[in-house]
């Protein structure tokens, strides 16, 4: 095997040999330890870079990678499995990982010990979810991934986060022993926890059998729900999200997205047809997105803290992933990738950009901004102190003034950035599916998650448009804050690469494109995985001469082996 072909190992034994090395020379916040984390978050991202372009050729008919560990047959040992959805996730964590672990150097790392060692554990988590093809080792990297979190949620200490922490960690814990439970029944059903193994017997499952295999993937949706933070199962995630210090809540931004991963990749691979996503078929993942949406919407409205209408904002971009999963419509769910990836960057930069913009504020600034705004009390112009002609904006004000714009801009899905694109795709593929629906319930389905992304968009702009008045256009006087490049740099990064997927909106609509028609190839990925023959170094070496094999004269046939039952006959 070549090098390109061990590199699907990568992105899950880099961050876990480092972290080892981080915990062998005390983890705690140092120099070497934040070297090692800034190496293995470049060097994930580089790989993931490669391993994106190694998935992306060949279009919508990619080869899937397919590695065995330990070089057992796919049935029996552990698999991992990279198509172009999976490239897609590990390309995104790596880059939320470095614009992290970048803002974390400036003074975050050093709120707590073990900072670096959990964030690459983390890391773990992520990429093995994403590569893994059998259920329990995605059971295991879930674990890893929470185990991790729970320690970065509670980073900084504080009475708050401790709190949510704390919350964060019951809720968990019940859905991973929910994802158990439910890996349990699929193999009493299937006898097997091979992803693409199960997908292959589900068509010859008994009644009992396939009832058991039912009530297993019904709780598996269960957990993966949870994790996606669905309404009511994501009451949790505002305060969570907005208790953690800016670096975890940017990867923390990810961490749902492996929830709509697990559901999307099961529910298509269970499916019989491999259109129709199993876990969303019964109409709960339509109505639960919708409801979600609407939950995050009025959040948002009512938040005066901007940390929680961020968190909020997870929720509105979680709810449209799902509801438009319920929808079930290929051509609405390529928009919704590239969604996906628009909301997830947004969002990030703007937990990084929130702690920026609210530095040198005092806590009751908000609490005053408000009480002006209710009592109708307005700046006078006509005042001693307004009388200047005008009034100096510091730059870094503004410069945080303009990435505020931008993340409005994103997340409330107006022009001109990838917010937009998305939004305009995905109401454009719902328009055509209300009108052009083979049945009366997806046009009516089509209408209803219309008019709802129609709503969010306007309530998240009215709610961003409230809040950076409040922050950045305040009617008392306020300090400039002090930023460092390094933490204003790893925001306007993830902005920028927002502009990008805007310039490139022709070629990212393909490539998301040609991954869910590949995700709809269910046969694909299943022979890929299933018929993936095991290397044998003997076949090779059996062709070569034996070093101790005597020489032949010229023209001599070489002598065939008497079998041992001729031997005694003779």
């Amino acid at each position: 095997m070549s090098w390109t072909q061990h590199l699907i190992l990568a992105p899950i034994l880099l961050p876990m040999v480092v972290a080892g090395l981080m915990l062998v020379i005390d983890g705690r916040s140092g120099r070497i330890t934040a070297a090692l984390g800034v190496f293995s978050t470049f060097a994930l991202l580089f790989i993931a870079i490669v391993l994106l372009a190694q998935a992306s050729a060949g279009g919508a008919q990619s080869a899937v990678q397919v590695y065995q560990i330990g070089n057992w047959p796919s049935r029996l040992g552990i698999v991992l499995a990279l198509d172009r959805l999976s490239a897609m996730m590990l390309a995104l964590t790596a880059l939320l990982a470095t614009a992290a672990m970048v803002f974390s150097l400036a003074r975050w790392h050093k709120a707590g010990s073990f900072f670096h060692p959990l964030f690459q554990v983390l890391l773990v988590g992520l990429n093995g979810a994403f590569l893994t093809g059998d259920l329990f080792n995605l059971f295991v990297f879930f674990e890893i991934m929470l185990a991790a979190s729970y320690g970065l949620a509670l980073h900084g200490s504080g009475h708050a986060r401790v709190k949510a922490g704390l919350h964060y960690i019951s809720v968990n814990l019940v859905a991973s022993s929910a994802f158990l439970i439910g890996v349990s029944l699929i193999y009493g059903a299937t006898g097997s926890l091979n992803m693409a193994d199960i997908a292959s017997r589900i068509g010859d499952l008994d009644a009992h059998g396939a009832t058991l295999f039912r009530v297993g993937a019904a709780v598996l949706g269960v957990a993966f729900l949870v994790k996606a933070a669905i309404w009511p199962l994501g009451f949790w995630l505002p305060t969570t999200y907005a208790a953690a210090g800016p670096p975890v809540a940017a990867m923390f931004a990810i961490m749902t997205k492996v929830g709509v991963y697990a559901i999307l990749r099961l529910g298509l691979l269970f499916s019989p047809d491999g259109q129709t996503n199993v876990i969303a078929a019964s109409g709960l993942l339509l109505t639960g997105g919708v409801i979600t949406i609407i939950y995050g919407m009025l959040g948002m409205l009512a938040s005066q803290a901007m940390a929680r209408l961020a968190g909020f904002s997870v929720l509105v971009s979680s709810g449209t992933i799902l509801a438009v999963m319920g929808a079930g419509n290929a051509n609405v769910f390529s928009a919704t990738l590239y969604y996906l990836v628009s909301s997830t960057l947004a969002i990030a930069a703007f937990f990084m950009l929130i702690e920026l913009a609210e530095r040198g504020r005092a806590r009751a600034d908000d609490v005053l901004a408000v009480t002006l705004e209710a009592y109708g009390i307005v700046y006078d112009e006509d005042s001693e102190d307004s009388r200047e002609a005008g009034a100096v904006v510091p730059a870094i004000l503004a410069i945080l003034g303009i990435a505020f714009m931008g993340c409005a801009l994103l997340l409330s899905g107006l022009p001109p950035l990838s917010g937009f694109i998305a939004k305009f795709a995905m109401l454009d593929a719902l328009l055509d599916q209300a009108r052009n629906g083979p049945a009366p319930g997806s046009a009516w389905a089509a209408w209803l998650l219309v008019a709802t992304l129609v709503v969010s968009g306007l309530a998240t702009l009215i709610a961003m448009m409230r809040a950076g008045i409040r922050t950045f256009w305040p009617s008392f006087e306020r300090e400039a804050p002090r930023v460092s490049m390094i933490e204003l740099g790893p925001v306007l990064v993830l902005l920028a690469l927002c502009v990008g997927l805007t310039i490139q909106a022709g070629p990212a609509m393909r490539f998301v494109r040609h991954t869910t028609e590949q995700l709809a190839e269910r046969k694909l990925y299943m022979d890929a995985v299933l018929k993936k023959p095991v290397v044998t170094p003997q076949a090779s070496a059996a062709h070569a001469p034996a070093a101790h094999a005597p020489a032949l004269p010229a023209g001599a046939r070489t002598p065939v082996p008497t079998p041992p039952e001729k031997e005694a006959a003779r």
